[in-house]
């Protein structure tokens, strides 16, 4: 591995494993002030799933279900959500346009290893960006019953943001695997989690991960699940 690219003394911080929101536990009651102790830069989600998460700069936005985005406090409650002190290992301009399966092909091809965490800070220009939120939720419905009712966006011709994580196959317990991605525009009034892009110009930062920080709720949902159930099927579907 170059000199020049060696990962990031920053571990990757989950205050909960992706599995516990996958079988409806939306409710962990884990304030954004905890979770800035780890991070400021990051995703996830909110209490009752209410809508998708995007931390830049230590600032937190929720991007609702008609597509806005707005400032929240620390004392905002999360039940899910992965971050790190960004600062990145190298970075990369693409200045050509790019369909979205191109993207997607250049940017595992920038990852050294497939078994490492990436945190990924891509910003630019976007011809079209296709995004969703999720409405509000009831407790324990499945992920892939509330994902059903996504509400979707189209975005042309926006300068944005994307941010989120690569995460190793063999993690998919833990947290999405490969690449969950979401988009916040350049005025950081509107976004949504990642469905489909087409670049015009992007600046892609890549900082790589090799240390793992899990925090395990405590809350009497999670104590008493049962997560022997495979989810990943679940995960998949709901992530499309």
């Amino acid at each position: 591995m170059p000199a020049e690219r060696t990962a990031s003394s920053h571990p990757l911080y989950l205050c909960a494993p992706v599995n516990a929101l996958v079988e409806g536990i939306y409710e962990e009651n884990i304030p954004l002030a905890e979770i800035k102790r780890h991070g400021d830069f990051g995703l996830g989600t909110f209490d009752d799933l209410d809508g998708e998460m995007v931390m830049l700069a230590g600032d937190v936005y929720q991007i609702t279900a008609d597509g806005e985005a707005h400032g929240v406090a620390d004392a905002k409650h999360t039940p899910f959500a992965v971050v790190t002190f960004f600062e990145p290992t190298f970075r990369v301009t693409f200045d050509e346009a790019m369909d979205y399966d191109t993207f997607l092909a250049r940017l595992d091809a920038l990852l050294p290893s497939p078994n490492l965490f990436y945190a990924l800070r891509i910003r630019g220009r976007f011809d079209l960006v296709r995004a969703r939120s999720v409405p509000k939720q009831h407790n324990y419905r499945p992920l892939s019953e509330a994902a059903a009712e996504q509400h979707e966006f189209r975005f042309e011709n926006a300068e944005g943001c994307l941010a989120g994580f690569y995460t190793p196959a063999f993690m998919a317990s833990l947290n999405v695997p490969g690449l969950h991605l979401h988009f916040l525009t350049q005025d950081r009034l509107r976004g949504g989690h990642l469905l489909e892009c087409r670049t015009r110009g992007v600046t892609v930062e890549v900082q790589m991960l090799h240390t793992l920080e899990l925090s395990l709720p405590m809350t009497h949902d999670y104590l008493t699940r049962d997560f022997g159930r495979d989810t990943a099927a679940d995960l998949e579907a709901a992530e499309k």
